[in-house]
């Protein structure tokens, strides 16, 4: 029996290369030095698209394969697969949800702790002789006990505020309606308005069109100078131009990032900034998460076409 035909549009560990392997005919898009040559000459014989949240799968790919039947995305974000494209056809999506949310989480309150109590400097200050010259390190900022906002309260924001109640931090968060919670996590629907009453936001939604900078220079200026800004979800949730504007002039105190428009390539501007924490995007980067989040992938490819209920149906 013949083996379904796949495109993968990126790489992947060999623990979930090899598997891939052995149940498909994978054809690996990344590695075609003429991508659009490649994609007339297998596209036609594509069923599935093995992707990863960031490359996703765009209208053209997708038209380029009249046979696909299922787009399986490595990644809980799925934004950048053409959802219309794949409507329009009756294409399934999946992603792999849940198995990332608390590293996800986890590194979002590391962030926070890192930069608020200044540990990068501080580790540089012990190892340096500045301890034994200079003394003391500066002191910091604490965190425990103050104002946290999760914007966007699925999966990861609720771990994330969990977390921050472990701290005794005040939680407010804004959803699109209000979620069971514990009683004292205020519901603050507006942004903005959430943004005024935190000294922490963190930005845990998921990415859409309507979602696109939404966390402009209105929702920085309320978060205010003594505000510091957390994005673990995709950089186009937030306006890194009023951003990094926010950061230069002082209106906003400080921000941590684990994504970025136009990754891995960061604009300049923040690589002078000390007052932002910059992270590589892996808050998932854990080998427990990716081995789960590479198990579930082929696990939706394998009920597809077992006939089976998909594991994590996105459309």
């Amino acid at each position: 029996m013949s083996k379904p035909d796949l495109l993968q549009m990126g790489a992947y560990p060999d623990w979930d290369q090899i598997p891939l392997e052995a149940a498909f005919q994978v054809h690996r898009y990344f590695e075609a030095a003429d991508k659009p040559a490649f994609l007339a000459q297998v596209g036609p014989r594509i069923r599935a698209i093995a992707t990863r949240g960031e490359l996703g799968a765009s209208a053209q790919i997708i038209a380029a394969c009249p046979q696909l039947e299922l787009i399986s995305v490595y990644g809980v974000g799925y934004d950048a697969v053409d959802l219309a494209a794949c409507r329009a056809r009756g294409i399934r999506v999946t992603n792999t949800p849940d198995v990332l949310t608390n590293d996800v989480a986890d590194l979002a309150v590391a962030m926070m702790l890192a930069q608020t109590r200044g540990m990068l400097a501080a580790e540089v200050w012990a190892r340096s002789g500045d301890w034994v010259a200079k003394g003391g390190y500066p002191l910091q900022s604490r965190v425990w006990g103050r104002r946290a906002g999760v914007l966007g309260l699925g999966r990861i924001g609720h771990a994330v505020a969990k977390r921050l109640a472990g701290f005794d931090m005040q939680i407010a968060y804004s959803s699109q309606s209000r979620k069971e919670v514990p009683a004292d996590w205020a519901f603050i629907q507006d942004p903005v308005a959430l943004a005024q009453e935190v000294d922490f936001l963190f930005v845990t939604l998921a990415a859409s069109a309507e979602t696109r900078h939404i966390v402009n220079a209105a929702v920085i200026k309320a978060l205010g100078p003594q505000g510091m800004l957390i994005n673990v979800s995709r950089a186009a949730n937030v306006d890194e131009t009023a951003l990094l504007d926010a950061l230069e002039t002082g209106a906003l105190r400080a921000a941590a990032l684990d994504v970025f428009e136009g990754e891995p390539a960061l604009n300049p501007r923040f690589k002078a900034l000390p007052q932002a924490f910059l992270q590589p995007h892996h808050g998932s980067g854990t080998y427990e998460t990716r081995q789960g989040m590479g198990a579930l992938l082929r696990q939706n490819l394998s009920a597809h076409f077992a006939g089976q209920p998909l594991p994590s149906l996105v459309i």
